[in-house]
């Protein structure tokens, strides 16, 4: 937010209500921001203003539901939403075009789930400089101050879950090590998935050291394990060149690390093309067609991060600015952004395999009936 002089008696009264509009100051002249660095939930605003909400494109269920939650949510509690998404092509642009519609528009709180955290510094500060607090939701924005407030599920903490149940899958279902494994990571334009594969590995790399784990390719590094986009049809590309390449002499593939279940689905599809045996594989989100995987023995694992809670908890850090508030927030330490460290809300996720699905989802009407 840009900052203003000290007043002079000069002004008239109407300057000072436009001054006071843009910055929220004390007599002395001295910040009224909130301690935590934001400016904009010090003042509130009108219980029925513009809300934006950026989402990415459509890539995963939870996305999906996402937007309509949001316009749900919003819309009960007294909001004008303007819900969008990023265009399956040109994302970026689409999406940096439609943060800055929102900030032209008066939009008192922008939500960004960001298609590429990298690349929306100099939108979230024009967003910033509009007076607008700026929510990074799920994704973290890199590299810029504006950011207000981060809400997400615990990311590091879902890649430990991974890598935990990858192990756990392994001793499962075919004993003793040393077991042979693949490493899949997430699109490097989403900040959450080298978050993912950190954690992941936290649990994974002692294995790889001790000899228990073997990465049969050698690739081990983001960079090589990366799938563009998210897409599917990238990561049965590569799994597809891996079965080539490292497993066409009798090699046995164990297990896979997979960041999501879009990806693991792809990963299962390749295997099965190439008429191989299926490996413990892993995932995330809880979509629909991969939970009846699990259930029918196939995929070995999923996390559940209940989209539902989320959303409901960034309504309701956006009711509390609105009211002047500050949100409540619960982790102060863990996700800098390489500019600040943003205040976050984190929930919990909860691993997910077929033992336990039946009372993971037991609230959740549209995936409990895939697990009877």
């Amino acid at each position: 937010m840009r900052k203003f002089a000290k007043a002079s008696v000069a002004f008239t009264a109407i300057a000072m209500l436009a001054l006071t509009a843009c910055s929220s100051r004390d007599d002395n002249g001295s910040s009224d921001a909130a301690s935590d660095g934001s400016s904009a939930a010090a003042a509130g605003f009108a219980a029925d203003s513009t809300i934006g909400v950026a989402l990415p494109a459509k890539t995963s269920e939870n996305w999906v539901l996402a937007g309509g939650l949001f316009e749900d949510g919003l819309k009960e509690a007294g909001f004008t939403g303007d819900v969008q998404y990023a265009a399956a092509t040109g994302t970026v642009a689409d999406q940096q075009s439609q943060i800055q519609s929102m900030v032209t528009n008066g939009a008192k709180v922008i939500i960004i789930g960001a298609e590429d955290g990298g690349q929306l510094a100099t939108q979230v500060e024009a967003a910033k400089e509009a007076g607008a607090t700026v929510i990074a939701y799920d994704r973290l924005i890199l590299n810029t101050e504006a950011v207000d407030y981060y809400v997400a599920f615990d990311n590091f903490k879902v890649g430990e879950l991974q890598g935990q149940s990858l192990l756990d899958g392994l001793a499962a279902s075919q004993g003793a090590g040393p077991y042979t494994i693949e490493l899949f990571s997430g699109s490097t334009t989403d900040a959450n998935a080298k978050v993912f594969f950190d954690g992941a590995m936290s649990v994974l790399q002692p294995k790889i050291d001790d000899g228990t784990l073997v990465v049969g390719s050698g690739q081990m590094t983001v960079k090589e394990t990366a799938i563009d986009g998210w897409t599917a049809e990238n990561a049965q590309e590569r799994m597809d060149t891996l079965l080539t390449s490292t497993y066409n002499s009798g090699k046995v593939l164990n297990g896979v690390l997979s960041p999501n279940d879009n990806l693991a689905r792809a990963i299962i599809q390749s295997v099965k093309d190439a008429g191989k045996p299926i490996p413990v594989v892993t995932g995330q989100d809880s979509e629909a067609e991969s939970v009846k995987s699990i259930m029918a023995g196939i995929q070995y694992s999923t996390i559940n991060k209940d989209t539902r809670k989320l959303v409901a908890e960034t309504v309701n850090m956006v009711k509390a600015i609105q009211k002047g508030d500050k949100p409540q927030i619960n982790d102060t330490k863990s996700y800098d952004n390489g500019s600040k460290v943003v205040p976050s809300y984190l929930l919990p996720p909860v691993i997910v395999t077929k033992e336990n699905a039946a009372e993971a989802y037991a609230n959740d009407p549209k995936l409990s009936p895939l697990t009877k």
